[in-house]
């Protein structure tokens, strides 16, 4: 038994190697039996993906204590249609009701959060969610009230810069941040983290849909990601770990908001890549290039 506890069922392989094939480290081999195996000094390159677990016909790999019984079959997908209009559909929602989501629906909410895909299977995200509306409230009054009270003092200030055209809405009271939502989700990543800039946009896109399919509004808040980046006591009231910085937000709860049909975006410009296409490119071309590739 190796460090990653990946054991093969003798009984159940059935040698097809399709684990072999489909393992992006490449560390899987068979051995003299025709069994699967990984050896000793390859275990440290295993990327934790269970793409091997997944694609064994059989269900005869485990590994790290990952019992195949314990997976779900992937069948009973919604048809293409389906998943279509559920992406059509998708509202930002900005009214919400002043009440918590139900227990059993913020359970169902958080049990997916772990299987939307990161970069390099980064794993480390750290997710703060807050799903008491009073909790929220408490958030949503320090941070409007530190804002209202930089806009009275006339502080100079980056959040002041940044919502002065919102300045009445703020001293007036409106809760222009955070729409009056009992929920909110904040996810973080390691400074380190090798696809920090996407790894939460990922995962909120997964969430989003999944929201929407169980009849709950959402909101990407940039706003609120802004905020959190210049309040450092908001990071430790999130409790999120120091070496981590906040990746994007996004408010949810229940609405009574109905829409009764898609919007009609406008298209975007798709090109057809041609691949005997000859490139020549001047210097100038190739600096102006890596400039707009290195902006944000």
């Amino acid at each position: 038994m190796c460090k990653l506890n990946f054991i093969v069922d003798n009984e159940k392989c059935i040698h097809c190697g399709l684990c072999i094939q489909d393992c992006e480290a490449k560390i899987i081999e068979f051995n003299s039996e025709k069994i699967p195996h990984i050896l000793k000094e390859n275990e440290k390159h295993c990327i934790k993906c269970q793409h091997c677990l997944a694609i064994c016909p059989n269900g005869a790999i485990s590994i790290f204590n990952k019992n195949p019984q314990n997976s779900i079959e992937c069948s009973n997908f919604p048809d293409s249609n389906q998943l279509l209009n559920l992406i059509k559909s998708r509202r930002s929602i900005r009214n919400y009701k002043s009440e918590n989501l139900n227990q059993e629906t913020m359970e169902k909410l958080k049990s997916m959060l772990k299987y939307p895909p990161t970069g390099c299977n980064d794993h480390r995200l750290h997710i703060s969610i807050v799903e008491n509306i009073e909790v929220m409230n408490k958030i949503r009054n320090r941070v409007n009230n530190t804002i209202k009270k930089l806009f009275l003092s006339k502080t100079l200030n980056p959040l002041t810069k940044k919502f002065d055209r919102f300045k009445n809405s703020f001293i007036s009271g409106e809760d222009l941040i955070f729409r009056n939502a009992p929920h909110m989700i904040v996810v973080s990543t390691p400074i380190d983290a090798p696809c920090a800039p996407v790894d939460p946009a990922i995962l909120l896109s997964y969430f989003e849909l999944y929201a929407q399919s169980l009849g709950v509004g959402t909101l990407w808040c940039g706003y609120a990601e802004i905020c959190f980046k210049l309040m450092p006591e908001i990071c430790e009231i999130l409790e999120i770990p120091q070496g981590y910085k906040v990746g994007y937000v996004m408010l949810f709860g229940p609405t009574d908001r109905t829409y009764k049909r898609s919007t009609q975006p406008e298209e975007y410009e798709i090109t057809t890549v041609q691949a005997d296409k000859e490139i020549s490119l001047s210097t100038l071309d190739k600096i102006k290039r890596l400039f707009w590739n290195s902006l944000r």
